[in-house]
């Protein structure tokens, strides 16, 4: 085994894929994967492939593919001459189109806001000149109306004041919990509170392309997202039962439960949870003790 080989496929078992599920993101051949870990290049149509299929299977474990082939150059075939014309993609660009996009998304979430503001203050002025000019005359009507109809109170018969209704309190929804549970396997368990509430989850990319796994109930539960996620796309689900996410990593992933943040370590490796939302009676029986990981707090509730 070549050492570019023992390092993508050391990549690989650290986040737990096999070659089948390398085949199913790069869409790469088996045999050839096979190749590339053994370092059995001959087997590969020709030098181009190597150099992308290397690149591809690099960004499927997590790896700087540009780094990859700088540092076992000695492995892999050079480019053909009528190929070096073309620049290969890099991630850099990408990043900076992210970054330049969400100043843009800044620029316009403070102008919305802005606008949001000064339309309540107009309002507020037009409500509160008209109720400044338009009260006395309502309650002289008011007032000569009740003095031509009403008649003085004797001593036999009692003023009676009006009743005042009284307003009844809106009650304030509880507030959302995350807390640490245990570990489940190579998963940080998380208890979603309270008991019998909606909660609804977003994962969130940002940064870059990123590897994420939704499944129902556990990790060999049924799939609901299994893919390269692009950098800013968004998925929702309702938590009405134990969910499992597995993310290439971490610090590309945003993971909130009705805008509370889950705690992802936010390292640049694979993170792994399972998010169960608490039955009726568990609440007394969640685990308050923090995670193994210094960076995720034990116990989030929302403001």
């Amino acid at each position: 085994m070549s050492d570019l080989g023992a390092l993508l496929r050391k990549a690989r078992e650290e986040r737990g894929y096999s070659l089948d599920d390398i085949q199913e993101l790069t869409k790469i051949r088996k045999r050839y994967l096979e190749a590339i870990e053994s370092g059995d290049h001959s087997v590969l149509p020709g030098s181009f492939y190597v150099r992308a299929f290397v690149k591809n299977y690099s960004e499927a474990v997590g790896l700087d593919p540009d780094e990859v082939l700088r540092l076992y150059q000695h492995e892999v075939p050079a480019p053909a001459v009528e190929q070096t014309s073309e620049p290969l993609p890099v991630r850099k660009p990408r990043r900076m189109k992210s970054q330049g996009s969400d100043r843009l998304g800044k620029i316009g979430f403070s102008l919305v806001m802005w606008c949001f503001l000064i339309l309540i203050v107009v309002l507020v002025w037009y409500f509160y000149f008209n109720k400044e000019s338009g009260t006395p005359d309502k309650a002289d009507d008011t007032n000569i109306t009740d003095n031509a109809q009403t008649p003085p109170p004797t001593e036999d018969t009692p003023s009676q004041a009006p009743a005042t209704a009284t307003p009844t309190p809106t009650p304030t929804p509880p507030p959302t919990t995350v807390t640490f549970s245990s570990k489940v396997g190579q998963a940080d368990k998380y208890d979603i509170g309270p008991a019998g509430a909606q909660h609804k989850v977003e994962l969130k990319v940002v940064g870059g392309r990123n590897w994420v796994e939704v499944r129902s109930g556990n990790s060999r539960g049924e799939k609901l997202y299994y893919a390269n996620a692009e950098d800013g796309a968004v998925q929702t689900y309702d938590l009405t039962g134990p969910i499992y996410i597995n993310v290439g990593r971490a610090d590309f992933t945003e993971i909130t439960i009705n805008g509370v943040p889950v705690p992802d370590g936010d390292r640049s490796s694979s993170k792994k949870l399972l998010l169960n939302p608490l039955a009726a009676g568990d609440e007394g029986t969640a685990a308050s003790t923090p995670p193994p990981s210094a960076t995720a707090p034990g116990s989030i509730t929302s403001e």
